[in-house]
């Protein structure tokens, strides 16, 4: 009890003590913030790319595709663990809109919209065709023209709070669309004045995903078109990949494997075929395999972060031996005088160890206290800081970030509190050592009094 009483005593008393309580406050105050903000961007561009690819992907890079995926698609349509199928044409185009901009090259992809929406977050990205899938390639000002869905961030420009503003119904505009067909072998399949073949498109919809570089570059298309644009409408269909989505009881891992399990009997079945070779380039991956080159970069930021915040941990270490060490050098009496009746070395370093944690609990809550104020309050400081200085952290012109993240993490906050108090513990045991090893004796010698 006494060690209690005098923990408690000594945090009251001394004033010094409150420099190093503000000291981690401000640390767990700073990490709780940069932490929060961070954790929760890392997280929403994860659930974002996963949104746009479902679960798994079996595909290829190779612009020429592969063939024998309809016999694939319909043995995973009879797997009880698989909930929807998705083939997709991949492939690059010129498009240009008719009568004014030169071509660009961008990507395309051909989807039926209705299964796409069934594996991926496709149906929620869309504006006017949201209520209904069915009708994505069906421009609302006629709906017997051929449509397609453009990336929004083609049409639309964003505020400064990242907010795109809609006509009532598409604008009437007509895109060519060429592209460069290939064989199975990768060789051009037409020649001449024929090499390309081009398409008019009309915009239907948008496509807003939330991932900056799709919504600037990407086309959506009806799969057949983009099948017989590309040439892999041939006698043996192609396509570039097969989107999987899994039902909600099948872990990732668990699910991936079974996929890639049945790609390599089905493989093997088709080793006689005249396309096999075209299955030697196809790969199984999980969404976050299949999108590593994208997420990959932002994980690695966040890991820098988090390294960069350990050494502020290890700033809070010396703070608090300082101030332990300038508190026990003042307490050498009281010391003594504990020593003379009995407390044993392990009391005295328990005393002092209860004393760090005072600091480091009390100063944790004061810091996680004003951290969730301010992540409460960040998004209207930012707007504050945007009308009267022009300020922002991120420009939301340019990324596709909507509100600051605020949504704090308990995993997240458990890791810093528990981090906080370790770092004071570990700042007060060497101070601790050396007030169990004062001998009471030299202590309380009257010219030491």
């Amino acid at each position: 009890m006494y060690k209690i009483l005098l923990a408690f005593r000594y945090f009251l008393k001394r004033r010094i003590t409150h420099f190093a309580v503000l000291a981690v406050a401000l640390c767990v105050f700073i990490v709780v913030v940069v932490m929060t903000v961070m954790t929760g961007l890392v997280s929403d561009f994860k659930q974002k790319n996963h949104d746009f690819v479902g679960d798994c992907v079996v595909g290829t890079e190779s612009l020429v595709g592969f063939a024998y995926y309809e016999d694939f698609v319909n043995i995973l349509e009879n797997q009880d663990f698989v909930e929807g199928v998705s083939p997709v044409i991949k492939s690059y185009a010129l498009i240009s809109r008719r009568g004014s901009e030169p071509n660009k090259g961008l990507e395309i992809m051909g989807i039926e919209p209705v299964r796409h929406s069934l594996v991926t977050g496709f149906g929620k990205t869309l504006h006017y065709h949201k209520n209904d899938v069915s009708k994505t390639f069906e421009p609302a000002y006629d709906p017997n023209l051929l449509g397609c869905v453009l990336g929004i961030d083609l049409v639309l420009e964003r505020d400064f709070k990242s907010r795109y503003f809609y006509e009532m119904s598409p604008v009437r505009a007509g895109f060519s669309i060429s592209c460069f067909p290939l064989t199975s072998r990768g060789a051009l399949s037409k020649a001449g004045a024929g090499l390309v073949d081009t398409k008019t498109f009309y915009y239907s919809d948008t496509s807003q995903s939330g991932l900056a570089r799709v919504d600037s570059s990407l086309v959506y298309l009806p799969f057949e078109w983009a099948q017989r644009l590309c040439g892999m409408d041939g006698p043996t269909k192609r396509a570039s990949a097969v989107h999987i989505k899994f039902k909600p009881d099948v872990k990732l891992q668990a699910g991936c494997k079974k996929v890639a399990s049945l790609w390599q009997e089905f493989k093997q079945r088709k080793a006689g075929e005249r396309q096999a070779y075209l299955l030697d380039t196809v790969t199984v991956r999980s969404w976050k395999d299949y999108r590593r080159s994208s997420i990959a970069p932002m994980e690695k930021e966040q890991t820098v972060m988090a390294v960069m915040f350990a050494f502020v941990g290890i700033t809070t270490v010396f703070i608090v031996f300082v101030v332990f060490y300038m508190i026990i050098s003042h307490k050498s009496k009281d010391i003594g005088i504990l020593k003379s009746i009995g407390v044993s070395n392990i009391d005295i370093m328990e005393l002092f160890s209860g004393y760090a944690f005072l600091v480091g609990f009390l100063g944790s809550c004061v810091g996680l206290l004003g951290g969730w104020v301010f992540l409460l309050k960040i998004n209207q400081i930012e707007d504050w800081l945007f009308e009267h200085f022009r300020f922002q952290l991120w420009d939301r012109t340019i990324y596709a970030i909507g509100d600051i993240p605020n949504q704090m993490n308990p995993k997240v906050l458990g890791v810093i509190v528990l981090s906080a108090i370790v770092a004071c513990l570990a700042g007060a045991l060497l101070p601790s050592l050396q007030a169990a090893k004062q001998n009471p004796v030299e202590i309380l010698q009257v010219n030491q009094l």
